[in-house]
């Protein structure tokens, strides 16, 4: 692997993790308030994410006129455009576990580095429900997909 993809995978990766840090988005606490709208209801997370949006608006409107990424042959940009069962259902798992830890995996890996045990207990189960998952996707596909039969 190229030293100047490593880098700036790191440095993007630095970016972010500060950025979350800064934020307070490392925090559950913060992120749960957002979601009380009743009690101490924290407003802060609307312009964290607003913030991001118009990065990311920016960010794809300088690069994706270009003919390739700087260290990829090729963009990888998704192509579904429908909205599936799939989608839908792994939106509403994402949201559900989000309101419940105070956690996204993109605010959970920086939080990584304070050692709380929360951080680590939900790193776990996010990986488990990712390892969950893809068998749930392959055992699904076992069964869906025709078998050979042995016909004379």
């Amino acid at each position: 692997m190229n030293v100047l993809r490593i880098l700036s995978i790191y440095l993007i990766g630095l970016v972010f993790g500060i950025g979350i840090v800064i934020s307070g988005m490392a925090n559950p606490a913060k992120v749960l308030n957002f979601f009380d709208f009743f009690g101490i209801w924290d407003p802060s997370l609307i312009f964290v994410m607003g913030g991001a949006v118009t990065v990311a608006f920016v960010g794809y409107r300088l690069v994706l006129p270009r003919p390739r990424p700087l260290f990829e042959g090729r963009f990888q940009l998704p192509t579904a455009t429908r909205l599936d069962a799939k989608l839908i259902g792994g939106s509403a798992v994402f949201g559900i576990g989000w309101g419940i830890a105070g956690f996204c995996p993109g605010g959970a890996l920086p939080a990584l580095g304070t050692g709380r045990v929360e951080v680590i207990l939900f790193t776990a189960a996010l990986l488990a429900g990712i390892f969950a998952a893809k068998g749930i996707q392959a055992w699904l596909r076992t069964r869906t997909t025709p078998t050979a039969t042995s016909g004379a």
